[in-house]
C-alpha cells in the first residue's frame, strides 16, 4: 500500500478546470525573440528604379541568363534585351560594358538561334551606341569576332560575317585598326596552309584553296560571301586613308579636307598696311616639301603589326598570300579553255566572283600607291604578277553577262537561307573597267612596246564604252575616264591621244546626262587642258577635239542659266582658267556669249549666287572687247541691284583698269574699251535709272511716293531704302573713276552736258539721282571748271527739294531717316562750293508763292544754313536776300501771334547776319 501510494504523488494528474489557462511546464523553453532592421538605401533605391521589360526583368536579370545552359532562355533574354533597350534608351550608357562583353560573347555560340538573336541586337545597338563610346571595348568586340571567322563550326563561320557587316556598316575605322590579325582570318576562311616537304626546307608557306562539303552552301558561293566582305574591309581601308591619290577622276565628298576657304583681299585696307595677307604654298592645303630628307611618322615607330597595311613589309605579304588565291578563284569561275572566245558569256554567280576578285585586287593597287617608293612597288608588281594576269585575265577580255536561266538561280536560293550570295544586279561593264584600270597601272611609257598588245584591246574597248556611254552612270564613268588618263599618259602623242578625248567629247555631247557625270565629264577635259599647255608651252600642237570643247562652254553656261548653280560654277571655273591663259578660241566665244552672260534681265550673271558672281564679274577682264551694247547690258547689273554693291564695286573697278585711263605704262590692247563708251557707262551709273524708267516717273503724282514743293520745279521720288543705299555706294566708286582720271575739265564738261541732256527738264527725279549728281559735282568741280546756267539753276532746283524733303521727314519713318546724312551732306558741300548755287537758291524761296504751312520749314532752312559754318561768309554775302525773304514772311504773319519759329528766325539772323561777324565762327549745326 505504501509503494502505490507514493508513486501516485510522483505522477499525480493535475486536473484542469474549464475557463482557466494551462499553466507553464518547469521546463518549457521561451521561444520570444526580438529583431531589427538592417537598411541598405543604395542597394534599395537601386532596385527600386531599374526598368523592366514586358516579363519583368530589369537589365541585370537579362545579363544574368546569358549564361544560362539552355539555348532557349539565352535567346528570350536576348530578345528581352532589344525590347528593354528600345524602351529605355539610357539604360545603354549605364551599363554598356557589361552589354558589350555579354552580347559578342555569344558570337561563338553553339545554337544558331541565339547567334542570330545577337546579330540583330548588334545591329540594334550600332545605331544607339557612337564610336567614340565603343572604342573602349571595340578589341573585345574584335577578339570574339576573329575567335567567330576562325571557329572549327561552319555555321558559326557563316555568321561571324553578319556580324562583320554590322560592325563595318557603323565602326569602320575601329575595326581597320586591326586590319593584320582580320586580313589573316579572311585569308584562313577560303584557305588553308598547303602541308609539303617544303616545311622542312624552311621555304615560305603556301596557301590553297579549301573545300568543306559540310558547308550549307557550295565552295564557290562561300567564297563569294567572303571575297564580298573583304572587299568591303579593304574599301573601309582605303577609305580611312586620306594619304591615297588616285589617277581616276573621283566624286567630291563632303569631307572637311576638301572644303577650301577663299581669304577676301581689300587691296586698299593691304595698301594701307591695315591687312595682313598670309600666303601658303598650293592654297594651304598640302604642303609641298621640296627637300630629299623626309621626317619619320609617329606610325613608323610601332612594329609592323601595330602599323596594318600602312607597312609596306605587310602589304607586300598579304598580296603574297592573297593574289594566288584571287587568281585561283577567277580561274574556277572563268569560262573554260574550250570555250570560244566570242562572247566570253558568264553566269551571274560565276560574275560576282570575277567581280570581286578583281575589286579586290584594285583595292590593293589603291593601298600601294600611299607608300613612298610607289615606282619601286609597281616594278615588283609588274615583276610578279603581269604574266598571270595576261594569261588568264586577257585571254576572254571582254566579258558579258548570261541573261538566260536567271529565274532558275533565284529559285534555288530562295529555299535555302544560308544563300547569301549578293542579290544586286552585277555590272559587267564595270568589272571590265575595273580589270583595264588593274592592267594599265602595270604599263608604263617604257614598256609600251611589251606591252602593246594588250594595251590596243583596252584601248578599243574604252574607245567603243565611250562612245555607246548615254546609259553610264557615275561610277563606271569614274572608272572609265581613270582608265582613258592612264592611257594618254602611257603613250603620250597626238596620234594615240586624239582618239580617245574624240571619244570622251562624244559621251560629253549627249544630252541628259546626269550631274554627277557631267561634273567628271568636265573635271576630265579640264585635267587635260592644263596638262596639254604645260606641254603645248614649247611645241604648240593643241588638239581640236579639245580646243572645240573650250569654245562651247560659254554657250553651255549662258543656256544653263540657273538650272543647276553647281554645274554653273564648274563651267565659270573652267572658263576662268582658260581665259587667264588667254586661249584664243574661248576668248572668242567668250565675247561672242558675253551679251547673253550678262544681261541685266535674265543673264546668267544676275541668277547665280553671289559667289559665282564674283567669278564671272572677274572674267570680264579678260574680254578681248568691250562694246557699248555690253557696257550697257553691265551699267544696268550694277544700278538694278541684283548683285552687291560691292561686287559692282568691283566691276566698276574692272573696267576701269580696261579703259585708256588706267595709267598703265605699258601699252594696253588696241579698242578694247571706247573713251566715250567708257564715259557713257559712267553715267548711266551714276544716274542710276534708265531713259525709260526716268520717263515712266514722270506720271506719278502725290504722297507717299513724291515729295512736292511749291518753291521748286524738281519733285523727288522716294526710293526705297535698300535701292538708295545700293545705288549710293555704287555712285562713290563712279565719282572715284571720274576723279582719278587726268583732265579734271574735260571730264566736268561731259558730266554737265549729260545732266543737261538727260535730266534738265524733267519734272520727277529720284532723290538717289539727286543726291549722286550732287556727289559727283562736288568730286568733280575745281577752279577750272565753268557751270553753264542751266546747270546752276537745276542742282539749286535740287538742293531746296533736297532740303525740303529732309526737313519736312517724319522722325518716325525709319527707312528715309537714314537717308539723312548722305543727302545733307551732298547738300552742303554743293551749296559751300558754289557761291552762285547758294544765290540762286535763295532767289528762289519766293515766299509770296507759297501756302502757310511751308512758311515753318522756309524759316528752319535759313536757320540752319545761317548757324552752319561752311556757309557763314556766303551767307553774309547774300544778307540782303535773307533779309527780304524774312521780311515777306513777316508780311504773310502780319497781325497774328508771332510762333516760337519765327521768333528763332529773327534771332538767328540778328546774331549771325546782322552783327556781321568774322569768319566761320565755331558753330556748324547740323538740323
Amino acid at each position: 500500500m505504501t509503494k502505490k501510494r507514493k508513486h501516485q504523488e510522483d505522477f499525480q494528474k493535475v486536473k484542469l478546470k474549464v475557463g482557466k489557462k494551462k499553466p507553464k511546464l518547469e521546463n518549457a523553453t521561451d521561444t520570444t525573440f526580438k529583431t531589427k532592421a538592417i537598411q541598405i538605401p543604395e542597394q534599395l533605391k537601386e532596385d527600386g528604379v531599374l526598368p523592366t521589360q514586358n516579363r519583368k526583368l530589369n537589365i541585370k536579370d537579362l545579363l544574368s541568363q546569358m549564361h544560362h545552359y539552355s539555348p532557349g532562355v539565352k535567346h528570350n533574354a536576348l530578345l528581352g534585351l532589344k525590347d528593354l533597350l528600345s524602351h529605355y534608351p539610357f539604360v545603354i550608357d549605364a551599363h554598356l560594358s557589361s552589354i558589350i562583353s555579354e552580347v559578342a560573347a555569344v558570337f561563338t555560340d553553339k545554337d544558331s538561334g541565339v547567334r542570330g538573336a545577337a546579330v540583330h541586337l548588334l545591329q540594334f545597338l550600332a545605331s544607339k551606341i557612337r564610336a567614340e563610346q565603343i572604342a573602349p571595348f571595340f578589341p573585345l568586340v574584335s577578339a570574339h569576332l576573329s575567335s567567330a571567322m576562325t571557329h572549327i563550326s561552319e555555321g558559326i563561320q557563316e555568321d561571324s560575317l553578319k556580324v562583320l557587316d554590322v560592325l563595318l556598316e557603323a565602326y569602320p575605322a575601329l575595326l581597320t585598326d586591326r586590319s593584320i590579325v582580320l586580313l589573316k582570318n579572311f585569308v584562313e576562311l577560303i584557305s588553308h596552309q598547303q602541308l609539303s616537304k617544303r616545311l622542312k626546307s624552311r621555304e615560305k608557306l603556301t596557301w590553297m584553296l579549301s573545300v568543306n562539303p559540310n558547308r550549307r552552301v557550295t565552295s564557290q558561293q562561300w567564297r563569294l560571301n567572303v571575297l564580298i566582305r573583304l572587299k568591303k574591309f579593304l574599301q573601309a581601308v582605303v577609305d580611312g586613308s586620306s594619304e591615297i591619290e588616285d589617277e581616276g577622276l573621283q566624286e567630291q565628298k563632303d569631307s572637311p579636307r576638301s572644303v577650301r576657304n577663299p581669304i577676301c583681299v581689300s587691296w586698299k585696307l593691304h595698301a594701307n598696311n591695315q591687312q595682313h595677307i598670309q600666303l601658303f604654298e598650293n592654297g594651304g592645303l598640302r604642303p609641298k616639301i621640296n627637300s630629299s630628307f623626309r621626317l619619320r611618322s609617329l606610325a613608323s615607330v610601332m612594329d609592323s603589326a601595330g602599323k596594318g597595311l600602312s607597312s609596306a613589309e605587310n602589304l607586300k605579304g598579304f598580296i603574297v598570300i592573297i593574289i594566288p588565291l584571287l587568281i585561283e578563284c577567277w580561274i574556277e569561275a572563268s569560262p573554260a579553255q574550250s570555250a570560244p572566245i566570242l562572247g566570253n558569256v558568264l553566269e551571274s554567280e560565276s560574275q560576282q566572283l570575277m567581280q570581286q576578285v578583281l575589286s579586290i585586287i584594285h583595292l590593293l593597287w589603291k593601298l600601294t600607291k600611299r607608300h613612298d617608293e610607289t615606282y619601286k612597288m609597281e616594278l615588283w608588281l609588274r615583276k610578279s604578277y603581269l604574266v598571270d594576269f595576261k594569261h588568264h585575265f586577257m585571254r576572254h577580255f571582254p566579258y558579258s553577262l548570261q541573261e538566260t536561266a536567271k529565274h532558275k538561280r533565284r529559285d534555288a536560293c530562295k529555299g535555302n537561307k544560308y544563300c547569301m550570295t549578293s542579290s544586286n544586279s552585277v555590272d559587267h561593264l564595270l568589272m571590265n573597267l575595273t580589270l583595264c584600270d588593274i592592267m594599265v597601272s602595270l604599263a608604263s611609257p617604257s614598256t609600251l612596246q611589251m606591252d602593246s598588245d594588250w594595251l590596243d584591246m583596252i584601248r578599243k574597248f574604252v574607245t567603243e564604252a565611250l562612245q555607246d556611254g548615254s546609259k553610264l552612270n557615275s561610277k563606271q564613268v569614274n572608272r572609265l575616264l581613270g582608265v582613258t588618263w592612264r592611257l594618254m599618259q602611257i603613250q603620250q602623242n597626238k596620234v594615240a591621244t586624239e582618239p580617245l578625248i574624240k571619244a570622251v567629247y562624244t559621251l560629253y555631247q549627249q544630252r541628259n546626262l546626269l550631274f554627277p557625270v557631267r561634273t567628271l565629264l568636265l573635271k576630265f577635259f579640264s585635267r587635260v587642258y592644263q596638262k596639254e599647255d604645260l606641254r603645248t608651252q614649247r611645241i604648240r600642237s593643241r588638239s581640236k577635239v579639245l580646243s572645240r570643247w573650250l569654245a562651247g562652254l560659254p554657250q553651255q553656261l549662258a543656256l544653263l542659266g540657273l538650272r543647276n548653280p553647281e554645274l554653273s560654277n564648274q563651267l565659270i571655273d573652267i572658263i576662268h582658267s582658260a581665259a587667264s591663259r588667254s586661249n584664243k578660241e574661248l576668248l572668242q566665244s567668250l565675247q561672242a556669249t558675253a551679251a547673253r552672260i550678262y544681261d541685266p534681265l535674265e543673264g546668267t550673271l544676275v541668277l547665280l549666287p553671289a559667289e559665282a558672281q564674283r567669278r564671272l564679274v572677274q572674267l570680264v577682264y579678260f574680254l578681248p572687247c568691250l562694246p557699248a551694247s555690253l557696257l550697257a547690258c553691265l551699267s544696268r547689273c550694277c544700278i538694278m541691284g541684283r548683285m552687291s554693291s560691292e561686287l559692282a564695286a568691283t566691276l566698276i573697278g574692272i573696267l576701269h583698269m580696261r579703259s585708256s585711263f588706267a595709267g598703265w605704262k605699258c601699252q594696253v590692247q588696241d579698242n578694247s574699251v571706247n573713251d566715250v563708251d567708257y564715259f557713257s557707262f559712267l553715267f548711266s551709273t551714276l544716274i542710276g535709272f534708265s531713259r525709260e524708267e526716268l520717263t515712266s516717273l514722270q506720271g506719278i503724282r502725290g504722297k507717299p511716293h513724291i515729295s512736292q514743293t511749291q518753291l521748286s520745279p524738281v519733285r523727288l521720288y522716294l526710293t526705297d531704302l535698300d535701292q538708295f543705299l545700293h545705288h549710293w555706294a555704287v555712285t562713290e566708286m563712279v565719282c572715284h573713276s571720274l576723279s582719278t582720271i587726268p583732265s579734271q575739265s574735260q571730264c566736268f564738261d561731259i558730266l554737265q552736258t549729260g545732266i543737261c541732256k538727260y535730266l534738265v527738264g524733267l519734272v520727277v527725279i529720284p532723290d538717289s539721282t539727286a543726291g549722286s549728281v550732287l556727289c559727283a559735282i562736288n568730286k568733280l568741280l575745281d577752279q577750272a571748271c565753268i557751270l553753264s546756267e542751266t546747270l546752276h539753276k537745276f542742282l539749286a532746283s535740287c538742293c531746296y527739294s533736297l532740303l525740303y524733303f529732309l526737313l519736312t521727314l517724319d522722325k518716325e519713318d525709319a527707312e528715309h531717316v537714314q537717308k539723312r546724312d548722305m543727302l545733307w551732306g551732298s547738300c552742303i558741300s554743293a551749296l559751300a562750293l558754289l557761291p552762285r548755287l547758294l544765290r540762286l537758291m535763295l532767289q528762289s524761296l519766293q515766299v509770296s508763292r507759297i501756302c502757310r504751312e511751308e512758311l515753318p520749314v522756309v524759316a528752319q532752312l535759313l536757320r540752319l544754313l545761317m548757324q552752319h559754318g561752311q556757309l557763314r561768309s556766303h551767307m553774309i554775302t547774300n544778307e540782303f536776300l535773307v533779309q527780304q525773304i524774312i521780311k515777306d514772311i513777316m508780311t504773310l504773319k502780319s497781325g497774328e501771334v508771332q510762333e516760337q519759329w519765327l521768333t528763332d528766325l529773327h534771332y538767328c539772323f540778328n546774331i549771325y547776319l546782322a552783327s556781321h561777324p568774322q569768319g566761320p565762327g565755331p558753330i556748324n549745326t547740323v538740323y
